[in-house]
């Protein structure tokens, strides 16, 4: 089928864990590679799967108490490069940029915090995802190549779809998923904005 992408390796980076567990292991049954950092790669792991650290890749440890994970080119280029363009496929063997065909991201619970009466706003401030919501605005760019499952209400999305298809996905499924991806994104930073305004 024209478009369709198999599923080779996966960033997961998720705030809340719950529901991850079935997906995790429909993606492991499909021989899919799993990359992760912190509190989701031990996650992943007491489950029993092999997960690669998100910091052997990059070479930099997460940084400036957690502010800094996955924010580096070997990340980002996995996830954006184009597979068709000879120049970008160049660029990633020059720099051993792994590619990147899942990207499984829950944010940090922003609007939680804030209705929170008991959160300062330093708690509030730190509860602005930026790595989280940087890798589902480069997964949704790139649909063409990359799936993208921007929070856990699409992890069930995943799972028909790799219940059905196994680890492939046509450009429909993609381009479905990158739209709620920048739904997720829009109405995240809507939020931001409108406690930034209340202030």
């Amino acid at each position: 089928m024209a478009g369709t992408k198999k599923i080779k390796t996966a960033l997961v980076s998720v705030f809340h864990k719950d529901g991850l567990d079935e997906l995790l292991a429909k993606l492991n049954a499909e021989g899919v590679k799993f990359l992760s950092t912190g509190g989701t790669q031990k996650f992943i792991e007491s489950l029993g799967y092999e997960c690669e650290k998100v910091e052997d890749v990059t070479t930099y440890p997460s940084i400036l108490g957690g502010r800094v994970k996955t924010l580096h080119p070997k990340i980002f280029g996995g996830i954006l490069a184009r597979r068709d363009n000879e120049g970008d496929q160049q660029q990633m063997a020059e720099y051993d940029i792994p590619s990147i065909d899942l990207v499984i991201v829950d944010l940090y619970p922003f609007e939680q915090t804030v209705a929170d009466a008991s959160s300062s706003e330093q708690d509030i401030i730190e509860k602005i995802d930026i790595g989280g919501i940087s890798l589902i605005r480069a997964g949704a760019k790139n649909f063409k190549d990359v799936v993208i499952v921007p929070s856990k209400a699409e992890y069930s999305v995943l799972l028909d779809i790799l219940n059905k298809k196994g680890a492939e996905t046509d450009i429909e499924d993609r381009r479905m998923l990158a739209t709620r991806a920048f739904g997720v994104s829009s109405h995240y930073d809507t939020a931001i904005n409108a406690w930034f305004e209340k202030k």
